[in-house]
């Protein structure tokens, strides 16, 4: 009798059973499809016509002469973007600004100021009245010079000014000077260059990765408070580029060159918020964020930097051994 009620009641859950499954494989088919398409459509397709200088005739670009910056100022000026470049260097300055004028026929302007200081932005601010800027990259920044410890870092007060200044102040106090420009036509776009080590906490890189995690959050929420004014404020989080900063010097597929890595990018604007900008970065991203347990992405960078902390220490005796040597013999 049980038995027979067992089965009876089988058969009634049966048809529920049925659809709840049904409706979970076809959920999950759809948001496999969605995905596809959208990743067709992003890294595919991109969205590489949205900037023009219809959105305004000047382009700026900070951190502007060397590595990602200099490549953006590059891309811009080829789709025809007045520029203005600033940076801390006037000679640097000089050389991008002639090469642009020269290669792609347009206007350029230069602003030399230190971003570590923060008496510099009544300067930024007259050398851009009467602009109209359509895009702002934010780009300049600052890393440790090797990974250390917190409370090991040389001049260590001066040190967390300093990025705190560059990596922080300046996105904000930039996007202060030029965003109410935008806002006043309702179209513009700002990119702040963060970092994939804004993603997560980098042990014996916690300051530049902290710093990066604030130009995300910032950038994200500013896009949501101005989005609905025709402004776009995307975050860009890219890994590796061969850069300066970085020392890679050799390009590899999850290593590009800035210049491949901002004409991927820019493909992204108006289609994420959030970028990892380069489609081999953005599978990194989704591994290191969705995939991989966090805490084991945090041993493992910490592992990591504490390797390139040791190889930089005795790389740094071995030339102070040297040159110890070579005064001796002097």
């Amino acid at each position: 009798m049980n038995w027979m009620n067992a089965e009876e009641t089988l058969r009634r859950a049966e048809a529920p059973l049925f659809w709840v499954g049904a409706f979970t494989v076809a959920s999950l088919a759809l948001w496999l499809l969605y995905r596809l398409l959208s990743g067709f459509r992003i890294w595919v397709l991109g969205n590489g016509q949205l900037l023009s200088p219809k959105l305004g005739k000047w382009a700026v670009v900070t951190g502007a002469t060397d590595g990602i910056g200099k490549s953006y100022a590059e891309e811009l000026a080829r789709r025809g973007f007045a520029m203005m470049l600033i940076s801390r260097s006037q000679d640097k300055l000089d050389d991008v600004a002639r090469t642009l004028k020269e290669q792609f026929k347009v206007k350029t302007r230069t602003i030399a100021v230190d971003f570590g200081k923060t008496d510099i932005y009544n300067k930024i601010e007259a050398g851009l009245a009467g602009l109209e800027i359509g895009v702002l990259v934010n780009n300049v920044g600052v890393s440790y010079p090797y990974p250390e410890y917190y409370l090991q870092i040389p001049d260590l007060d001066d040190f967390i000014t300093n990025m705190i200044n560059v990596n922080i102040t300046s996105v904000c106090q930039m996007t202060r000077l030029v965003l109410p420009k935008m806002t006043a036509r309702s179209k513009g776009v700002i990119l702040n260059i963060s970092s994939a080590s804004g993603m997560y906490p980098v042990p014996l890189l916690t300051a530049y990765s902290s710093t990066k995690a604030f130009v995300d959050f910032f950038s994200r929420g500013l896009h949501e408070e101005y989005r609905r004014q025709g402004i776009i404020i995307q975050s860009v989080l890219p890994f590796f580029v061969v850069t300066k900063m970085t020392r890679i010097k050799k390009p590899t597929l999850d290593k590009p060159t800035p210049e491949r890595y901002v004409a991927a990018e820019l493909a992204t604007v108006g289609l994420q918020g959030q970028t990892n900008g380069y489609f081999p970065h953005a599978v990194m991203g989704w591994l290191t964020t969705k995939l991989v347990p966090m805490k084991l992405v945090i041993f493992f960078g910490a592992r990591m930097n504490r390797l390139q902390r040791t190889g930089y220490l005795q790389r740094k005796k071995l030339r102070e051994q040297r040159n110890g040597g070579m005064l001796k013999n002097d």
